[in-house]
């Protein structure tokens, strides 16, 4: 028990000193930062006093627990996991998500205690299972949204491409696309528009929309328009030849889909299967079930069975959704 109070301390001590390296530089520069914003605010006031004009600083909205989200933010899994709601387009904070995966974990885990299930193990699985939906929610907005910008990408290169030979220059033909698409290109390449608007570079604003929607395809046509903007060259044809490349790609990925509906099928009956039968003894017979979480060589066997089962659908799903 000393021992286990004594890491305790000791990791609380370093992760202590390790957040005080980190945030401290930064407040430093943040308070810099405005005091030469409100030095510029005096000035542009002329006399009137500092609140005469707006407010320079972009204040970005940090969620609720601001110190779990700079703490998490400091790991690094909060970071990646920002970056995927961005893509995703959500408006929450990762720190908020990572968070309610905690408390929901917490939760999950305490009230299986009170339920009477005496392995750890079981408990942990089970609760790691629930801590995850937020994040597998994240996931799937955000593949679902990524899957439709494909779908709609190469009609906004199509159109881009009549744009460039109608005589217009790249920002005309970034504009187009942000008008006369559907969501969510209108709306991604619509930021890139007012990015430029406010000043940006072309290189650096087509870089940020390849950060928020991480597609090869999309960097194509990225890389593209960098090298006409650079070099001169004539991309018009390669754009087309990338559309084309887009379409005859998605139709061969519909058509595997279509051959392989009855083997997804089989492999999604497969997978449910253990959870249907061990319902169905729940409702028929509930004390076969009651000792797989009661007693301990059952749980035990239960917890062997979970973790096969997620194997088993880990593995027919990568058998039975191939890529391209």
């Amino acid at each position: 028990m000393f021992l286990f109070v004594s890491f305790l301390i000791f990791s609380g001590a370093l992760f202590g000193a390790a957040w005080y390296v980190y945030s401290v530089p930064r407040q430093e520069e943040s308070r810099l930062l405005g005091a030469r914003l409100r030095e510029i605010r005096a000035k542009t006031a002329g006399g009137r006093g500092p609140r005469a004009v707006s407010d320079l600083m972009i204040h970005e909205d940090r969620g609720r627990l601001t110190f779990l989200t700079d703490f998490m933010q400091w790991l690094g899994p909060a970071r990646r996991m920002q970056a995927y709601i961005v893509q995703a387009n959500l408006q929450y904070k990762a720190g908020d998500v990572l968070t309610l995966c905690l408390l929901i974990g917490g939760a999950a885990y305490l009230l299986l205690g009170l339920a009477g299930m005496s392995l750890t193990a079981l408990r942990i699985v089970f609760s790691l299972a629930l801590s995850s939906l937020p994040i597998m929610y994240i996931r799937r907005v955000r593949n679902r949204r990524l899957a439709r910008f494909e779908e709609n990408l190469p009609d906004a290169i199509d159109l881009f491409n009549r744009s460039m030979k109608a005589g217009h220059n790249i920002h005309a033909g970034l504009e187009t696309i942000a008008t006369e698409t559907l969501d969510p290109v209108k709306m991604e390449f619509k930021k890139v528009v007012e990015e430029l608007a406010l000043g940006s570079q072309l290189e650096a604003a087509l870089h940020l929309l390849g950060a928020r929607v991480p597609l090869i395809d999309l960097k194509f046509f990225i890389t593209g328009l960098i090298l006409q903007r650079q070099t001169g060259a004539n991309m018009v044809a390669v754009l087309e030849n990338l559309s084309v490349l887009i379409r005859e790609r998605l139709n061969l990925a519909a058509k595997m889909k279509a051959a392989t509906t009855q083997q997804r099928f089989s492999a999604g009956l497969l997978c449910v299967l253990p959870v249907v039968v061990g319902l169905g003894f729940w409702v028929v017979k509930p004390e076969y079930i009651r000792l797989l979480y009661s007693d301990e060589t059952g749980s035990k066997f239960l917890t062997y069975a979970i973790c096969s089962e997620l194997v088993g659908i880990l593995i027919i799903r990568r058998i039975s959704s191939p890529r391209l």
